[in-house]
C-alpha cells in the first residue's frame, strides 16, 4: 500500500479595496490562463512577512499599490497540480493604481461591487471571506 504525501503549500492574499461613492468596491483579477476570476495571490516569499508578499502579488499581478492591514481576514484552500494552496487573506486599501505593472500584458483587472466579486471567484471558502467583508467596516 502506498501512502501520497499531501504537500501544502502557503500562499498570501490581498482582496484590493476602494470605497467609490459611499460603496465597498473590490478588485478582481483573471488568472494567469485568463479563465478565471480571482484575487492577487502567490508563494509567501522566504524572507518576507504574508502581509508584505501579498503587497508584492499586488503590484505584480494587478498594479495596485497601498496598504496591507495586519488582521487575517480568513484562509482559503484549493487544490493546483496536485498540491493543496493554503492561502492567508488580507485587506489592501488600495492607494496608486498603476497604468504599467509587471502582468500587465497576461491579466485583465476589473473593480466590482462585492456581490459581482462572490458571483465571480469559484472557491467558496473565498466567497464567504468577501461576503463578510462589509462587517469590517461598521
Amino acid at each position: 500500500m502506498s501512502t501520497r504525501t499531501i504537500v501544502l503549500v502557503e500562499q498570501s492574499a490581498v482582496i484590493p479595496y476602494r470605497i467609490q461613492n459611499g460603496q465597498i468596491e473590490v478588485m478582481v483579477i483573471t488568472s494567469s490562463t485568463g479563465k478565471r476570476w480571482v484575487i492577487p495571490k502567490g508563494l509567501i516569499e522566504p524572507d518576507m512577512t504574508p502581509q508584505d508578499s501579498a503587497a508584492k502579488e499586488a503590484w505584480e499581478e494587478a498594479g495596485l499599490l497601498g496598504k496591507v492591514f495586519p488582521d487575517l481576514l480568513g484562509t482559503y484552500e484549493y487544490q493546483k497540480s496536485g498540491y493543496i494552496c493554503q492561502v492567508e487573506v488580507f485587506l489592501l486599501q488600495v492607494q496608486t493604481v498603476l497604468e504599467k505593472w509587471p502582468e500587465a500584458s497576461c491579466r485583465k483587472r476589473q473593480w466590482v461591487s462585492i456581490p459581482k466579486a462572490i458571483k465571480r471567484v469559484n472557491e467558496p471558502e473565498l466567497k464567504l471571506i468577501l461576503a463578510n467583508l462589509p462587517n469590517r467596516f461598521c
